[in-house]
Protein backbone atom coordinates (compact mmCIF):
# COMPACT_ATOMS: atom_id res chain seq x y z
CA UNK A 1 0.00 0.00 0.00
CA UNK A 2 1.24 3.98 -0.85
CA UNK A 3 0.83 6.15 2.23
CA UNK A 4 1.62 9.60 1.78
CA UNK A 5 2.09 12.08 5.05
CA UNK A 6 4.05 14.94 6.10
CA UNK A 7 7.13 14.61 8.24
CA UNK A 8 8.85 17.48 10.36
CA UNK A 9 7.07 19.55 7.60
CA UNK A 10 7.75 17.30 4.29
CA UNK A 11 5.92 15.39 2.54
CA UNK A 12 6.76 12.08 1.96
CA UNK A 13 5.58 8.64 0.28
CA UNK A 14 5.83 5.08 0.72
CA UNK A 15 5.12 1.88 -0.32
CA UNK A 16 4.87 -0.68 2.61
CA UNK A 17 3.15 -3.83 3.88
CA UNK A 18 -0.06 -2.97 5.60
CA UNK A 19 1.29 -4.15 8.46
CA UNK A 20 4.36 -1.32 8.79
CA UNK A 21 4.34 0.62 12.30
CA UNK A 22 5.03 4.05 12.51
CA UNK A 23 8.17 3.28 14.04
CA UNK A 24 9.04 1.21 10.91
CA UNK A 25 8.28 3.53 8.25
CA UNK A 26 9.99 6.50 10.56
CA UNK A 27 13.26 4.03 10.99
CA UNK A 28 13.66 1.99 8.07
CA UNK A 29 11.62 3.53 5.39
CA UNK A 30 13.07 7.70 6.09
CA UNK A 31 16.00 6.54 8.61
CA UNK A 32 15.02 8.60 10.95
CA UNK A 33 15.87 6.94 14.27
CA UNK A 34 15.32 9.14 17.19
CA UNK A 35 12.24 7.24 17.85
CA UNK A 36 13.72 3.98 19.45
CA UNK A 37 12.49 0.57 19.93
CA UNK A 38 12.49 -0.30 23.45
CA UNK A 39 9.14 -2.23 24.60
CA UNK A 40 7.68 -2.40 21.17
CA UNK A 41 4.12 -2.36 23.15
CA UNK A 42 3.08 0.89 24.30
CA UNK A 43 4.69 0.68 27.80
CA UNK A 44 8.20 2.72 27.66
CA UNK A 45 7.13 5.52 25.38
CA UNK A 46 10.83 5.17 23.62
CA UNK A 47 8.92 5.61 20.23
CA UNK A 48 6.73 8.89 21.31
CA UNK A 49 6.36 10.92 18.35
CA UNK A 50 3.84 13.91 17.35
CA UNK A 51 0.75 12.92 15.11
CA UNK A 52 -1.17 15.66 13.96
CA UNK A 53 0.66 17.23 17.00
CA UNK A 54 -0.65 14.14 19.90
CA UNK A 55 1.69 12.15 21.37
CA UNK A 56 1.60 8.68 20.53
CA UNK A 57 3.61 5.77 21.26
CA UNK A 58 4.55 4.89 17.52
CA UNK A 59 4.88 0.91 17.76
CA UNK A 60 1.50 0.80 17.97
CA UNK A 61 0.08 2.67 15.22
CA UNK A 62 0.11 1.42 11.72
CA UNK A 63 1.82 3.15 8.95
CA UNK A 64 -1.48 3.13 7.03
CA UNK A 65 -3.30 5.69 9.43
CA UNK A 66 -1.41 8.36 9.18
CA UNK A 67 -2.81 8.78 5.22
CA UNK A 68 -2.48 12.84 5.25
CA UNK A 69 -1.56 13.43 8.53
CA UNK A 70 1.40 15.08 10.00
CA UNK A 71 4.31 13.25 11.66
CA UNK A 72 6.83 15.06 13.96
CA UNK A 73 10.21 13.07 15.07
CA UNK A 74 12.69 14.70 17.67
CA UNK A 75 14.79 15.30 13.83
CA UNK A 76 12.23 17.85 13.24
CA UNK A 77 12.21 19.73 16.68
CA UNK A 78 15.32 21.51 15.76
CA UNK A 79 18.93 21.59 14.16
CA UNK A 80 22.06 21.82 16.02
CA UNK A 81 22.48 25.29 15.37
CA UNK A 82 19.44 26.40 17.10
CA UNK A 83 17.78 23.63 19.68
CA UNK A 84 14.74 23.91 21.03
CA UNK A 85 14.29 25.41 24.11
CA UNK A 86 13.20 21.89 26.00
CA UNK A 87 16.14 20.45 23.99
CA UNK A 88 18.60 23.45 25.72
CA UNK A 89 16.83 23.27 29.04
CA UNK A 90 17.19 18.97 28.85
CA UNK A 91 21.18 19.92 28.23
CA UNK A 92 21.80 22.66 30.29
CA UNK A 93 20.01 20.90 33.61
CA UNK A 94 21.69 17.44 32.96
CA UNK A 95 18.63 15.64 32.56
CA UNK A 96 19.31 12.71 30.90
CA UNK A 97 21.80 10.51 31.25
CA UNK A 98 22.11 7.54 28.37
CA UNK A 99 19.57 9.81 26.38
CA UNK A 100 16.94 6.78 25.29
CA UNK A 101 14.12 8.24 26.68
CA UNK A 102 15.00 11.68 25.57
CA UNK A 103 13.28 11.99 22.41
CA UNK A 104 9.99 10.63 23.43
CA UNK A 105 10.12 12.66 27.05
CA UNK A 106 11.19 15.85 25.07
CA UNK A 107 7.96 15.16 22.48
CA UNK A 108 5.72 14.74 25.42
CA UNK A 109 6.68 17.91 27.34
CA UNK A 110 6.26 19.42 23.64
CA UNK A 111 2.74 18.56 23.25
CA UNK A 112 2.05 19.53 27.14
CA UNK A 113 3.23 23.16 26.81
CA UNK A 114 1.60 23.53 23.43
CA UNK A 115 -1.37 22.66 25.47
CA UNK A 116 -1.12 24.71 28.85
CA UNK A 117 1.97 27.11 28.32
CA UNK A 118 2.11 27.34 32.55
CA UNK A 119 1.98 23.99 33.69
CA UNK A 120 2.18 22.81 37.41
CA UNK A 121 4.97 20.50 38.25
CA UNK A 122 2.08 17.84 38.71
CA UNK A 123 0.82 18.51 35.11
CA UNK A 124 4.51 17.78 33.88
CA UNK A 125 4.81 14.63 35.69
CA UNK A 126 1.36 13.69 34.57
CA UNK A 127 2.13 14.82 30.50
CA UNK A 128 5.72 12.78 30.90
CA UNK A 129 4.22 9.72 32.86
CA UNK A 130 3.86 7.37 29.84
CA UNK A 131 8.05 7.70 28.93
CA UNK A 132 9.59 5.24 30.99
CA UNK A 133 13.37 6.12 32.46
CA UNK A 134 15.57 3.95 33.75
CA UNK A 135 18.27 6.11 34.80
CA UNK A 136 17.58 9.47 36.25
CA UNK A 137 15.12 9.93 39.26
CA UNK A 138 12.60 11.97 37.22
CA UNK A 139 13.40 15.50 38.95
CA UNK A 140 16.18 17.36 36.29
CA UNK A 141 13.16 16.33 33.59
CA UNK A 142 11.02 17.54 35.13
CA UNK A 143 13.21 20.38 36.12
CA UNK A 144 14.06 21.00 32.45
CA UNK A 145 10.18 21.49 31.46
CA UNK A 146 9.38 23.60 33.88
CA UNK A 147 12.68 26.15 32.78
CA UNK A 148 11.68 25.39 29.19
CA UNK A 149 8.27 26.59 29.83
CA UNK A 150 8.94 29.88 31.64
CA UNK A 151 11.53 30.56 28.69
CA UNK A 152 8.61 29.42 26.30
CA UNK A 153 6.50 32.21 28.19
CA UNK A 154 9.06 34.95 27.76
CA UNK A 155 9.98 34.70 24.50
CA UNK A 156 9.33 37.63 22.36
Amino acid sequence: MDVELIINGEEKTASIPPETTLLKLLREEFYLTGAKTGCDVGDCGACTVLVDGEAVNSCLMLAGQLQGRSVETIEGLANLEDFHPLQKNFEDLGSLQCGFCGPGMILSAKQLLEENPEPTKQEIQDAIAGNLCRCTGYTKIVEAVADAAKEMREEP
